[in-house]
């Protein structure tokens, strides 16, 4: 099986999402530069020192009860654990980054953000992602593909 470049770096972004620990929505991200070289990756999680099992993962009750004030969303992780400037860079996310991720998306100079799922379109939150993309001059699409999965294999010959 070959696989495109975009399937590649989308495949990272998903295998990526797989550590997050929130039981609704695991995302991930791969930041790629234009030489195709991975320099950026991350998933939802709480920030580095916050213990997972000392915070909420639930979406409802008192704001403080919810999971939206501590988790680090997949493309700031990945913003934040680049080894490099990010100018010119593309990203790949398995779901439309929210406005606050598209903030630093634009500010961190990512010119182009390729997404799977685009779920929460009708939001308030990505509308106003979708209109800050745009007038930076920031490339969004989504991943075009026949693949519906990519087996994985541990096993190893001995």
């Amino acid at each position: 099986m070959i696989i495109t470049w975009d399937e590649y770096f989308m495949g990272i972004a998903i295998f990526s999402a797989y550590r997050s620990k929130d039981p609704h929505t695991q995302v991930g991200a791969c930041i790629v530069n234009e030489d195709k070289h991975i320099v950026g990756v991350g998933y939802n999680g709480m920030p580095n020192g916050c213990d997972d099992s000392e915070y909420p993962w639930g979406r409802t009750g008192e704001f403080a009860d919810q999971k939206y004030p501590y988790v680090v969303h997949a493309e700031l992780n990945a913003i934040l654990n680049a080894s490099t400037s990010l100018k010119g860079c593309r990203i790949y996310v398995s779901l439309f980054p929210c406005n606050e991720c598209c903030k630093a998306i634009i500010q961190s100079g990512i010119r182009e953000v390729v997404y799977l799922s685009d779920k929460y379109a009708a939001t308030d939150s990505t509308k106003a992602s979708k209109r800050m993309l745009a007038s930076a001059g920031v490339v969004c699409r989504r991943m075009e593909t026949d693949l519906t999965e990519v087996p994985v294999s541990f096993a190893v010959e001995e």
